[in-house]
């Protein structure tokens, strides 16, 4: 088993270890926005160690929308490499811990459609993609 290698961002570090050490029922919000957020666990690219990420929940059923925004920044987030070399994650939403495997989802109507209840869930998305001229990946996990 690899090991778990920390996030650089300190408020990363904390808001993982608060959310696992208390089982969601702390650190289950995106700073002080009071947003949900899940924790995406993946092997990272370079280093293949454990990655672990709060990105925003955003649900479609039984699967979860994962977006890359990075704040509109012109690069993606380090966890879109990851996930393009490993499709295989685990999320952490709350208590309930599930494996799942990501398939990015290309510009179409699906991505059309998963953008639209992301940025419902999330109201800056929309805001991120005017800041950026990259394509802001957009990712569905599915239960395995």
């Amino acid at each position: 088993m690899p090991d778990y290698i920390p996030s650089t961002a300190e408020w990363v570090r904390t808001q993982v270890e608060l959310y696992e050490r208390t089982n969601g029922a702390e650190g289950n919000t995106l700073r002080d926005t009071g947003m949900p957020v899940i924790i995406v666990t993946n092997m990272g690219k370079s280093s293949g160690g454990i990655r672990k990420t709060p990105l925003m929940r955003a649900k479609d059923g039984n699967n979860y929308i994962l977006v890359g925004s990075k704040g509109g920044a012109p690069e993606h987030p380090a966890w879109v490499h990851n996930l393009r070399a490993n499709a295989d994650v685990e999320i952490r939403d709350r208590d309930v811990v599930t494996k799942m495997r990501v398939r990015e989802v290309e510009a179409g109507a699906e991505r059309d459609r998963l953008w639209a209840i992301a940025a419902q869930a999330y109201p800056p998305y929309d805001e991120y993609q005017t800041k950026t001229e990259r394509m802001i990946p957009v990712f569905l996990a599915e239960p395995v």
